[in-house]
């Protein structure tokens, strides 16, 4: 077996059908689908079981909800490929995707290989990275929040790369990709660009998901851990990781989250963050918010023109 596409399914019954057919039409032979389906209360599970009694290339395992790092690991527990890919069961991969990434894997010996994606509207999503890229850039940006990189889906790993990466706190349910990512990137992995879109991305459906403070909180304590290996390196960029979610708490008027967690942050903000994220911070939250929120939606209006 070469690839194995893991698919964490929760409550998706409008699309994870969708998904699975478009990837049973890949020109493709050596690969699995492993549907985790999370504990799901609407008929996603019993899709999944029937699209899998057709094609035997679907494999589907049924957890009690845990969260979708749970959902992914479980399903690289009973994957059998050389390989990983990840879906989300609301989105699809590409016609001929499959094939590209491994010939491209193959003939490169990378350990993971990142593609560009497009959104349901048509919009391409490419950083312009080609060829071998250096890790770090690549976790400064997620840090940053500036993600119009592939960040799990629409890559193909060396199976070896996930040890150890895949032990997020199942509390964690909102950029739990994200740190996957970074705790692959800083074991210093080759990575390669290609500027083929392989991946649809389904832009801005709706979640139940709400900031928390002790969540964030959580959330900052793995992540600090995971860059203790190259924290001088990456010090300044995990504060302004923190600014950037700051950001959010004042863009959904909890204005409480500055005193309750990230006033701790001020001693560490210095010239090397944007201009913009120290003042969005130093003035007080009803008055920041003015700022981000106009601004994260002319972000919205200039994305879809």
């Amino acid at each position: 077996m070469e690839i194995s596409i893991i698919i964490p399914v929760y409550n998706k019954e409008a699309y994870v059908e969708r998904c699975l057919r478009q990837l049973m039409m890949q020109d493709f032979n050596s690969f699995e689908v492993i549907a985790v389906d999370d504990g799901s209360t609407d008929a996603s599970g019993r899709i999944c079981d029937r699209m899998a009694s057709e094609d035997q290339r679907i494999r589907v395992v049924h957890t009690k909800n845990g969260g979708v790092t749970a959902a992914r690991r479980r399903g690289l527990e009973e994957a059998r490929g050389r390989y990983i890919m990840f879906v989300d069961s609301d989105d699809e991969l590409q016609a001929g995707a499959l094939s590209v990434m491994h010939k491209t894997i193959e003939e490169t010996g990378a350990d993971e290989v990142i593609a560009t994606y497009h959104d349901q509207y048509g919009r391409l999503y490419d950083t312009g990275r080609r060829g071998w890229i250096e890790d770090k850039g690549i976790i400064i940006d997620l840090l940053a929040k500036r993600l119009g990189v592939c960040v799990l889906w629409g890559i193909i790993f060396r199976r070896e790369l996930l040890e150890g990466c895949m032990d997020t706190p199942s509390e964690i349910r909102s950029g739990e990709d994200i740190m996957m990512q970074i705790k692959c990137l800083v074991k210093r992995p080759k990575v390669y660009f290609i500027g083929t879109p392989i991946y649809m991305y389904n832009m801005g459906l709706p979640n139940n998901r709400r900031l928390e403070v002790g969540v964030e909180r959580l959330y900052d304590e793995v992540l600090r851990k995971t860059l203790l290996p190259r924290w001088d390196e990456f010090k300044d960029f995990f504060t302004l990781h923190q600014l950037k979610m700051y950001e959010n708490f004042v863009d959904t008027r909890q204005w409480r989250a500055r005193k309750d967690y990230y006033d701790e942050i001020r001693p560490r903000i210095n010239s090397s963050h944007p201009l913009a994220d120290r003042i969005a911070f130093f003035l007080p939250p009803c008055i920041s918010f003015l700022l981000v929120h106009y601004y994260k939606k002319w972000l919205v209006w200039r994305k879809s023109h």
